[in-house]
This record gives C-alpha cells, sequence and structure tokens, in this order.
C-alpha cells in the first residue's frame, strides 16, 4: 500500500472516529505493558535523574511495522486504547491493523506510570520540557525496543507537539509524521492565559510552602470550579465583543 494510501486511510479514520459508537469498535490483540529503567537520564538542563522509568504499552508482534502514537496532556498510553480510537484504527482490516502493525503507546515523563514528580520528588523533580519527552521516547523504541525505523509517528494534542518536534530531531527514523490537533508555533491566546492562571494561583497559594504541598490545597480544589467558569467567561466575552461589532444589544443574565 502506497505511504499517501496509507495517511489518507488514518486521517480518514480519525475522523470518522470522532463520531464512532463504542459498541461499534472493533477487536484488536490485547495490549502489553512494560517499564524500563533508563539510567543517569540527562534532562536539557543538564539536572540528571539516576533511574528515569518510562512505561509503555504496545499492541501487535515486534515483527510487524512500527508505529508510534503519542498521547495528550494529562493522559497515558492507555488513553489511546479508547474504543474510539484504537477500536477504529487497529482491528482486521483497518488503517494500523495490528495484525500488520506493531503499535508502541509510550506514557510520556511526568505522565501516567512513567517517571514524575508526584513520585515524591516534587519540585525537586527536573524540569523537563517536549524535547526531553521526545529524547526519552527515541531511547525506549530504539535501545529498548530496538526498533530502527518506524512506519509512522502520530500524535494528538501534546502528542502532536512532540510529533513535530520528532520529525525535526529524529527524521530520519519515520516515514511519516502526523501532528494532531496542534501547531508548531508558540501558545497563545486563551490557551496561555489559562495555563498563567493557574500557575500562579498554586504560586500564590498559602499552601504552597517553598515549592513543596504537604497536603491537599483547598485553593488547589476552588480552582477546579474555576477553571469551566473562567471558560465559560472567556466565550462570554469573545461573543460580546463580536454582538458590540455587529450594533447588537449583549444578551443579559438570567435573574
Amino acid at each position: 500500500m502506497k505511504l499517501t494510501t496509507v495517511l489518507a486511510r488514518v486521517v480518514w479514520a480519525l475522523a470518522l472516529s470522532l463520531a464512532a459508537l463504542p459498541g461499534l469498535a472493533a477487536d484488536y490483540p490485547a495490549p502489553r505493558e512494560g517499564d524500563w529503567i533508563v539510567r543517569d537520564f540527562r534532562f536539557h538542563t543538564g539536572e540528571v535523574l539516576p533511574e528515569l522509568r518510562l512505561h509503555y504499552a504496545t499492541v501487535g508482534a515486534p515483527t510487524g511495522e512500527p508505529v508510534l502514537i503519542l498521547h495528550g496532556t494529562t493522559q497515558s498510553g492507555a488513553s489511546m486504547l479508547s474504543p474510539v480510537f484504537a477500536g477504529e484504527l487497529l482491528g482486521p482490516g483497518q488503517p494500523l491493523d495490528a495484525s500488520r502493525y506493531y503499535v508502541i503507546l509510550p506514557d510520556a515523563i511526568g505522565h501516567g506510570k512513567s517517571s514524575k514528580p508526584s513520585d515524591g520528588l516534587r519540585t525537586r523533580f527536573p524540569k523537563y520540557n517536549y524535547d526531553d519527552m521526545v529524547d526519552a521516547q527515541y531511547r525506549l523504541v530504539t535501545e529498548h525496543l530496538g526498533v530502527r525505523h518506524l512506519r509512522l509517528v502520530l500524535g494528538f494534542s501534546m502528542g502532536g507537539m512532540e510529533t513535530w518536534i520528532f520529525a525535526q530531531k529524529y527524521p530520519g527514523i519515520m516515514d511519516i509524521a502526523v501532528p494532531m490537533a496542534s501547531l508548531p508555533t508558540e501558545m497563545s491566546g486563551r490557551n496561555w492565559m489559562l495555563r498563567r492562571l493557574i500557575l500562579d494561583t498554586i504560586r500564590n497559594d498559602p499552601d504552597w510552602k517553598t515549592d513543596n504541598y504537604s497536603g491537599p490545597s483547598q485553593r488547589a480544589v476552588r480552582l477546579g470550579v474555576l477553571r469551566p467558569g473562567y471558560q465559560r467567561g472567556q466565550s462570554g466575552v469573545i461573543q460580546g465583543s463580536a454582538d458590540a461589532r455587529e450594533g447588537r444589544r449583549a444578551p443579559q443574565p438570567a435573574a
């Protein structure tokens, strides 16, 4: 099958999966989980972690064509095994049929069952970024799993950002890269403001105590309530601006 045909089928299946019902998901081989300990992993800051744990899952036999799938923020590789995603891609006759492809789903640094600050180091955990995540995934694929070339790297949201970086740093390891729900640009707009709000709320929390929480923070709990309200408020601001430009009277809140 031509590479362009494979890409077209993958993109089309992903689009259809957004509207697919979980009950319609196809069968595929049971995922296999594993862990790899990287000794003395060096981060972009120069900090070194004596033992970095990388958790991952695979679907299909190692003899298949290797495919790397990268998850979004706060998720894990397991999140990409949902019926509306993997169920529409990995089954018999589907674009990434696991009888033909060897699908690798790592947990990025700071996510899932891979090493993360909440394991105990908290803010003493090295500062990490997308480059560190990609370097760790590259080493997992090449050093631990013994894969020298990938048919495809596909990532969603944060995984899409990692895919852009993968294509830039290690272009020779893949035939094609598919970054989804991401753009190779700096964060801006409401996305940036929301993240800034969360960071500032945490850092100004009296319970923060020199960069280390000793227990659940009530302010963090309130932030969980604030976030959806903030998003709705921003939508109202945007709509209000549009109404003003068009000369419409802004809708009034219910009594």
